[in-house]
């Protein structure tokens, strides 16, 4: 579901060659029965053992899942997304560079295009994408820009794959995982920064957090200064002072409230009361600590729906539960519609066009039905009616 667990039957297996010996790859485990068996359960790293016997989607195939997928963001009101590919632990690093062309290319000299995006490509490939944005400049279009370079540095709480100072409650010899090694991650993101590329590292646990803090610290000591606006995706567990690290170096944290209702009570079980209850998705925290703070989605994890994801951050209230989790960490409605304009816009260098109704900026609207924002504070919830881009009407 997440991008880091795989689940492959026995044939599978067979056809991999997956068997009781098969030693577990870097950045991977093979999940074992108690005979030592592989169960078929299958995480991070360790999914490269089946995709490479898995056919691939056809070239028709992902250009109607551009569009299909374009005009649903439409509904929901979104007019730009982030998108960082096909590309997760395992996976090939090509495949974003043959959406680029097989897809993306396609629609827009076709006009097909219907939302803007901005593609980011895996860090491994960072001297490809510099040497584009050398050649040709940031942007392919209006439509399509060359946001920058993403890396893993651990997988997710839901597959016991995020990295942890302290085990699992319930797994107690498992910290979680490192899928790239430090060193390399360091130095493939000196490497890109110095180039001039935007960098992105995926952390969820309170140790991988903390790693990649460091990372952007040591690297942005040694290249120097600049606008850089390093990201870290999710920044879903904290150890104590981390908030303020991020605030420290401008660090965006590119975060998705509403995981917190599909973690929930995972969380608890794994992470145990205390840590669960106090480093757990820290909006406030974070926004107190003057870090840079970007809503998003991570579609298709979860649904794209920024109305319902800015409720999620304004109440935390998980599905089944009467009260907030970690009350003190909500935000308000004009913080929570910051951190889906104008921050989302800032984290991937477009704020000078998109993110805010202003003079000299594209515009990308949508129309509510509610008649006033305190009224949608008051119910928790609204409709798409329209949504414009370029001043043009996009949906319906």
């Amino acid at each position: 579901m997440d991008g880091h667990m795989g689940l492959a039957n026995s044939l599978a297996l067979k056809a991999a060659g997956v068997t009781k010996s098969s030693e577990d790859p870097n950045g991977g485990t093979i999940i074992r029965n108690s005979a030592g068996e592989p169960s078929g359960l299958l995480i991070d790293s360790a999914m490269e053992l089946i995709l490479a016997l898995i056919p691939e989607a056809s070239v028709d195939e992902r250009r109607v899942a551009l569009l299909r997928a374009s005009r649903y963001a439409l509904t929901r009101g979104v007019t730009t997304v982030i998108d960082f590919g096909r590309y997760f632990p395992g996976a090939s690093m090509e495949s974003s560079w043959e959406d680029l062309s097989d897809v993306f290319q396609w629609a827009d000299s076709s006009r097909k295009m219907m939302i803007r995006v901005c593609l980011f490509f895996p860090l491994g490939t960072w001297s490809r994408l510099a040497d584009l944005i050398r050649k040709g400049g940031a942007s392919m279009s209006e439509w399509i820009h060359y946001g920058g370079v993403k890396a893993f540095a651990d997988g997710s709480l839901g597959s016991g794959s995020a990295l942890f100072h302290e085990p699992y409650a319930d797994e107690p010899q498992n910290h979680g995982l490192c899928v790239m090694e430090s060193d390399v991650l360091l130095n493939m993101t000196a490497a890109a920064d110095k180039s001039g590329l935007q960098v992105a590292v995926h952390a969820i646990g309170d140790k991988a957090n903390d790693l990649v803090l460091d990372i952007y610290e040591s690297v942005a000591s040694t290249n120097g200064v600049r606008d850089r606006r390093f990201r870290i995706e999710h920044a879903q567990h904290l150890a104590p002072g981390a908030a303020a690290h991020f605030g420290q170096q401008r660090v965006v944290a590119s975060v998705q409230p509403d995981h917190l209702l599909d973690d929930a009570d995972s969380a608890f079980k794994k992470l145990g009361e205390e840590r669960a209850q106090h480093g757990s998705y820290l909006f406030r925290s974070l926004q107190e600590n003057k870090a840079r703070l970007a809503f998003g989605s991570d579609w298709p994890v979860v649904d794209v729906n920024p109305l319902g994801s800015i409720r999620t951050a304004m109440k935390r209230i998980p599905p089944g539960w009467e009260n907030a989790w970690n009350p003190s960490e909500r935000v308000t409605l004009v913080e929570a519609l910051d951190a889906y304009t104008i921050s989302a816009a800032y984290a991937c260098f477009l704020d000078k066009h998109l993110g805010s109704l202003s003079p000299g900026k594209l515009a990308d609207f949508v129309i509510l039905s509610k008649d006033s924002w305190d009224e949608f504070a008051a119910e928790g919830s609204a409709s798409v009616i329209a949504t414009y881009l370029g001043g043009a009407k996009a949906y319906p």
